[in-house]
């Protein structure tokens, strides 16, 4: 995968750093970082460079030499974006973090109750009955920032977690990385699933095109993951995803059906109808409630990582009715949108 294009002076700065083997200019960095910013999560350069630095711990990029993951100089412009990103995602997820810490007494039966209640926009069931194909190709190409490295930010935490909790999440971790089927990677369906529908499938063909907003709800997994105090909040995360994928997953398997695209394209899909709905209750009551149980403290990052989830869900599926309500694209780019209409 090569480097995206810039969106602006940080990821331009951070950029120039990784491919042109630039000398780090930290007060350059400073400055930039610390100007004002009306919203870290759908700010386009703050977002792309925040994902340029944590995708140095996953795949990495062909032109970038891999000694830049420890750089001391990515590391600090790392923390020089995560602050505002963490105090902004909070701030957001802060109405629906104290409903979930309403139900101290019972963690699994509140967090099933948040979750149901929580009136989210209908994204999925717009793709199963309204959507076009350029739409459902669209929604695809947004999720190929995390699907085609599913579970990799979660896994952040395994060696973070100790007993039952770290069993748990291993037991769930080996059915998304294939139950010992190469083949059968959730990774690698999806792939399957963007071949089949006539769109690219290496990872990192479409990063350009997408949102601040995706970037902002796969960057909050990679922050969660890759600092050992939130690994709680990483976990909140899983669980919420979970337990809001099983029916998701069989309205878009039922939209793409509509829309006559083939099985195999619905294979991913129909893979997550029957295994999300068996991995909520591993994330919620085996995850969760034993971290929460053994140590009560991480109840609040719990329930802050599972409301961080939600919300930024709810952000990224807004945008995308938003745009579609409004006869746009919901890529960066006309000419992407033209490419679409004649996949």
């Amino acid at each position: 995968m090569l480097a995206p294009p810039p969106r602006g002076p940080v990821s331009a700065l951070v950029r120039t750093w990784l491919v042109d083997g630039a000398e780090p200019d930290l007060e350059t960095a400073r400055e930039l970082c610390g100007a004002p910013c009306d919203d870290p999560i759908q700010d386009d350069d703050r977002q792309l460079a925040l994902w340029m630095l944590y995708e140095l711990h996953y795949a990495g990029f062909a032109e970038v030499d891999e000694r830049w993951e420890w750089s001391p100089a990515c590391l600090t412009v790392r923390a020089l974006l995560e602050e505002p990103f963490e105090a902004a995602l909070r701030a957001l997820a802060g109405p629906l973090t104290a409903r979930f810490l309403e139900h101290d007494q019972d963690l699994a039966k509140g967090f099933f109750e948040v979750v149901a209640s929580v009136d989210s926009p209908a994204l999925t069931p717009y793709l199963q009955r309204r959507a076009t194909r350029e739409q459902m190709l669209e929604f695809l190409i947004h999720r190929t920032v995390y699907h085609l490295k599913e579970a990799d930010p979660h896994s952040w935490a395994v060696p973070r977690l100790t007993g039952a909790a770290k069993v748990a999440l291993v037991e769930l971790l080996y059915d998304e990385y294939g139950a010992g089927h190469p083949e059968r990677l959730h990774s690698r369906l999806f792939r399957d699933t963007l071949e089949a529908c006539g769109l690219g499938s290496e990872y990192g063909d479409y990063f350009d095109q997408v949102p601040a907003v995706v970037l902002s709800v796969n960057n909050a997994m990679s922050l969660f993951g890759m600092h050992r105090r939130l690994r709680a909040a990483a976990m909140g995360h899983l669980a919420a995803f979970e337990a809001t994928s099983s029916l998701p997953a069989r309205r878009i398997s039922l939209g793409l059906r509509r829309l006559g695209f083939s099985a195999k394209a619905c294979e991913y899909y129909e893979e997550h109808v029957e295994a999300d709905a068996v991995h909520e209750q591993v994330a919620v009551r085996s995850i969760c409630g034993t971290l929460v149980a053994d140590d009560p403290r991480l109840l609040s990052d719990v329930a802050f990582g599972a409301a961080a989830c939600l919300c930024l869900d709810d952000l990224a599926a807004a945008y995308l009715l938003d745009r579609w309500w409004a006869g746009a694209s919901g890529l960066r780019s006309a000419e992407s949108a033209a490419v679409l209409s004649r996949t």
